[in-house]
């Protein structure tokens, strides 16, 4: 079936008039009115615009042009801004925002020729591991749909699992790519912090926040992120450093590679999870790694730090929403103060809330030193520790996520217990490095995650690791019953 072949085999397809790119839309829209209604992984389908992008990349290919992008529909999270189209971030604040512009990443797959399907289900703000903190409702876990879907990617994660596209693009600020990746069985990359452009992707806490992407393997998230990547002259935190051909170096020898296992990522850890790690680790000494011990003291530390400083930038990035220039305003209010009042309280949910009155108390005059401060002094322990350990090894191994994914409702109403979701995942948006996860196994009938993490700008390298792994094993190929 179309949608179970590689973004290379569909863009060997369009190349050959085996299928147009409007047949391939058609296919994929037809999945996404079967399947969608029992997963709630969209927010907005645009359809319409997909037939005519998909035209157009018919024209493109008729006149003569390849790529291997070219007619190959995505689908956005519905943090990305598009020109024209609903851009609501999961929240009700953003319920009736049309973009007037397109985010670079949007732009940028446009112009390679991708065919946007619609916009996916996420977390409201990108504030959630669950996606259960959406206006819009929880998405699904196409593994179990009583279960979630991890977040705040969730919706592109379930999306990619049930294959409702060739790909899908997400976001990272504490692991909102790798983690739902892990709970739904496919393969997710988060890039280094400055790779990708976040302009016109709506900020959470901007110096965490990364723009990635899920596909079934390392090697069709190569084909994405090579088109995505990139400076961005619109972006001040753009870094301008050369994108490689991450396609190309897919499939490099391993032999001499070092691997280090973070001591940290292991203690505690669930024994059915820790032996699918042991078994992913054969693997690469099969194939010619080393494995070297590394130990980060200050990882720990990693949860409450980040939950400092993610905060404290939401509360600032989420001021600009007062319901005078756009996004959700109250009926009649009675003076300023009150729109300002009733605007955020009826437009923002609980968790939005809990983080921009958490973020306001750490960064408020009596407590700045305390808090703020102090979780930015850690942020450097962890990012100068991260640092040395690469003059060690060249990659670190480890789990994505501590367990398969739980049910829904299971830890809503405790958040504590819900952030540590993120415990092996934080430290690399802390230290801006790049990491990516990868399916390793089964726990319980459900899909566990590997995770790797680089050195700055080191996605080829771990793209090349990735891509090794699953030509020895054929994890990434299962999928969820009844999404055949």
């Amino acid at each position: 079936m179309l949608h179970s072949l590689s973004i290379g085999e569909l863009a060997d397809h369009l190349a050959e008039r085996k299928i147009s790119s409007v047949e391939l839309t058609r296919h994929f829209l037809a999945r996404i009115e079967r399947f969608d209604p029992s997963l709630n992984a969209m927010i907005t389908l645009t359809a319409e615009q997909a037939l005519a992008a998909a035209a157009a990349a018919d024209a493109r290919r008729a006149a003569g042009e390849r790529g291997p992008l070219l007619g190959i529909p995505l689908i956005h999270k519905d943090i990305f801004c598009t020109d024209g189209v609903r851009t609501s971030c999961g929240s009700r604040m953003l319920d009736n925002f049309v973009a007037p512009y397109d985010a670079t990443v949007v732009a940028r797959l446009k112009s390679a020729g991708a065919v946007m399907l619609g916009k996916a289900n996420m977390d409201e703000f990108a504030m959630g591991s669950s996606n259960e903190t959406s206006f819009y409702g929880p998405v699904k876990n196409p593994w179990d749909t009583t279960r979630v879907p991890g977040g705040s990617s969730g919706g592109s994660a379930a999306a990619a699992a049930a294959r409702l596209a060739a790909f899908s693009t997400g976001t990272d600020t504490g692991g909102s790519i790798r983690q739902p990746a892990a709970l739904t069985g496919v393969t997710g990359v988060k890039p280094t912090y400055g790779r990708v452009s976040r302009y016109g992707m709506i900020a959470f806490a901007s110096s965490l926040d990364q723009a990635g992407v899920f596909a079934g393997s390392a090697a069709d998230a190569a084909l994405v992120l090579e088109a995505m990547a990139g400076f961005d002259p619109n972006d001040s935190t753009s870094v301008d450093v050369p994108v490689p051909a991450y396609a190309a170096g897919l499939n490099a020898p391993l032999k001499g590679l070092k691997i280090g296992l973070l001591r940290e990522f292991f203690d505690g850890l669930e024994a059915r999870n820790a032996a699918l790690i042991e078994a992913a680790l054969d693997v690469y000494l099969s194939l010619g790694a080393e494995t070297v011990e590394v130990s980060l003291p200050s990882l720990p530390l990693s949860v409450p730090t980040y939950y400092v400083v993610a905060p404290a930038e939401c509360s600032s990035n989420l001021s600009r929403f007062d319901g005078v220039r756009f996004g959700h305003r109250c009926a009649d209010p009675k003076d300023l103060l009150d729109l300002y009042r009733r605007s955020r309280g009826e437009g923002f949910g609980a968790e939005v809330k809990r983080r921009i009155m958490t973020g306001t108390y750490v960064l408020s005059a009596g407590y700045f030193d305390a808090y703020y401060l102090q979780a930015q002094k850690v942020r450097r322990l962890i990012t100068d520790e991260f640092r040395t350990a690469f003059t060690r090894v060249d990659l670190l191994l480890g789990p994505t996520t501590p367990t398969p994914a739980f049910a829904i409702g299971a830890k809503i109403d405790d958040p504590v217990t819900m952030y540590l979701n993120d415990i092996y995942t934080i430290g690399a948006n802390l230290a801006g490095l790049p990491a990516l996860s990868l399916p390793c196994g089964f726990v319980d009938g459900l899909p566990m995650g590997l995770q790797l993490i680089g050195p700055h700008f080191a996605e080829e390298r771990l793209l090349n690791a990735a891509h090794q792994y699953q030509q020895a094993t054929d994890w990434h190929r299962h999928g969820p019953r009844g999404f055949e």
